[in-house]
């Protein structure tokens, strides 16, 4: 005869035929995980934003010509000498769109770490205080969204001398609103929650609550709101250099090469068409990668994927 414990053992066990069934507990963060990786096209997404990072910052020190110097080929088509041709100065195109690569993505991040780091804070110190505190802040969010993005960023790119800091602190300055509104309405609803008035029951002080409760229980929309800034800060930069007032020469990026290359669409198309590639897929793979990101966060927007 088979023994069966009491129903309150901690081993307890259910039978069912040869097999038995048990629980595991997983934590919010396995959840989330799990979720972003049954998202194959986050996932594909991902593995090719981290390939183009590694090339356009490793890719470099690895490579035998300098974007910035002559090589004796003038104008020459795609080979193994030049993977990518080179152009009427004799410049390595591999190379330039490397470094242009490298220089774009650095501007789109630091916009993505400046904006969202700003815009987190503002909208979380105003969701949490309401009241007078709340309305006078998001009157400056207001006043900052109706600003015209891309005309200020070009009127004081021109006047910074083109360096990339500047461009990306210029365009950050007048995205972080985005993300202070997201997070403002996120706090407002998870400040009323049990967890923040045990928090303040047990005295933790204003500065707490924001930092250790609420900004980290609104950290969805938040990573949600950084890899669109992202993709945001990276076609800006891309349409300021295309128009001759973002990154100046000797430095390069992206949006500049594709500037540089427009009157030569019909005689050498690679020297356009492959940094134009680069941008759509940089902009696209974050765009996937977002999606795929909020699905996880949220999964009442998951879309039924076969």
């Amino acid at each position: 005869m088979t023994d069966i414990e009491a129903p309150g053992s901690a081993d307890t066990q259910l039978p069912r035929g040869d097999h038995e069934f048990t629980v595991r507990q997983r934590t919010q963060t396995q959840l989330v995980l799990r979720r972003f990786v049954r998202h194959r096209a986050a996932m594909v997404s991902l593995v090719v934003f981290v390939l183009i990072l590694l090339w356009a910052f490793i890719g470099p020190h690895l490579w035998h010509y300098s974007y910035d110097k002559y090589t004796e080929d003038n104008s020459k088509p795609p080979s193994w000498k030049h993977p990518f041709g080179t152009n009427s100065s004799g410049y390595d195109a591999y190379a330039q769109v490397m470094r242009g690569t490298q220089t774009s993505l650095k501007i789109a991040l630091m916009i993505a770490l400046g904006s969202t780091l700003v815009g987190a804070i503002w909208g979380a110190i105003a969701g949490f205080y309401r009241g007078v505190v709340d309305a006078v802040m998001m009157r400056v969010v207001d006043l900052v969204l109706t600003l015209p993005l891309f005309a200020i960023a070009l009127v004081i790119s021109s006047r910074t001398g083109g360096s990339w800091y500047w461009i990306a602190i210029v365009i950050a300055g007048l995205t972080w609103a985005y993300v202070a509104r997201v997070v403002r309405s996120s706090v407002l609803s998870l400040r009323e929650k049990e967890f923040i008035e045990a928090a303040r029951a047990l005295g933790a002080s204003d500065v707490r609550i924001i930092f250790r409760h609420l900004l980290p229980n609104a950290l969805g929309p938040i990573i949600v709101n950084a890899t669109i800034l992202v993709a945001t800060g990276i076609l800006t930069e891309t349409a300021l250099s295309f128009l001759g007032f973002g990154v100046q020469p000797p430095d390069t990026s992206l949006g500049l090469l594709v500037s540089q290359a427009q009157t030569a669409v019909d005689t050498r198309p690679w020297l356009f068409y492959i940094p134009g590639a680069f941008i759509i897929a940089i902009a696209l793979t974050i765009n996937f990668i977002g999606d795929g990101l909020r699905d996880a966060f949220d999964p009442r927007q998951q879309r039924v994927r076969q």
